[in-house]
């Protein structure tokens, strides 16, 4: 068995030999070079992966950069218009359709005049405000007290008050004088959204909050002047 495995082994070593002298014969290239250009050709198929890999990543910086928003210059004036509050989608409220009309604190509208000790002051006890928060009157079985309404063109209103002819589907919206309810409202029929029901319920402090609300500022212009929109 030994004596077998030893010819084979034999043969083949000849029939290598016999295939390098054949081949450096006729191609004239020794066997240490042709060794020496294969481990070159490995190395550069090293390097060559190695630059594709640096290829990849660059191209992953390229495309965060691009997608990171450009910033605009404070010295570039920004031509879009600022968002107003008709401009806003409210759809996502319950919206109810009503009557206005508008009221003051005066004798006109609530038969009492300065003097008198409950002037100015509504059914749930704050004092009435035109802000952007302005109180406003409303039948409490439609609308409970406290309920937070937004009224196109006028802003938002809180049902604070409560009036002998603002029965089922009807508001009264308040403004400081008999003028403005004429130049800026009047009568109107319109949809309004339901922002938040009131829990029949409101003091001073709540209306406080709701007008000190710091990201609603940027429409207090729009809502106490409308001609600015």
């Amino acid at each position: 068995m030994i004596k077998n495995w030893s010819k084979r082994l034999l043969m083949v070593l000849l029939f290598i030999f016999a295939l390098e002298t054949t081949f450096q014969s006729v191609s004239g290239v020794k066997a240490a070079t042709l060794k020496a250009w294969w481990e070159t050709q490995m190395e550069n198929a090293g390097r060559g992966e190695h630059e594709i890999n640096q290829l990849g990543m660059t191209a992953k910086i390229l495309k965060k950069v691009s997608s990171t928003k450009t910033q605009i210059s404070s010295s570039k004036p920004v031509k879009d218009k600022p968002v107003t509050l008709n401009g806003l989608d409210w759809n996502q409220y319950k919206k109810h359709t009503v009557v206005a009309t508008g009221y003051t604190a005066g004798v006109e509208s609530t038969g009492k005049n300065p003097g008198h000790p409950g002037y100015g002051i509504t059914y749930s006890g704050v004092k009435v405000k035109r802000d952007l928060y302005s109180t406003i009157a409303a039948d409490t079985t439609v609308f409970p007290i406290g309920t937070v309404l937004y009224i196109p063109d006028y802003g938002f209103g809180v049902v604070a008050d409560t009036g002998s002819a603002i029965k089922g589907n009807k508001l009264d919206l308040y403004y400081d004088t008999v003028d403005e309810v004429y130049a800026e409202w009047g009568k109107k029929t319109l949809d309004v959204y339901i922002i938040e029901e009131g829990s029949g319920k409101l003091t001073e402090e709540q209306l406080t909050k709701l007008n000190e609300n710091k990201t609603m500022q940027v429409f207090r212009d729009q809502i106490l002047s409308p001609e600015k929109e």
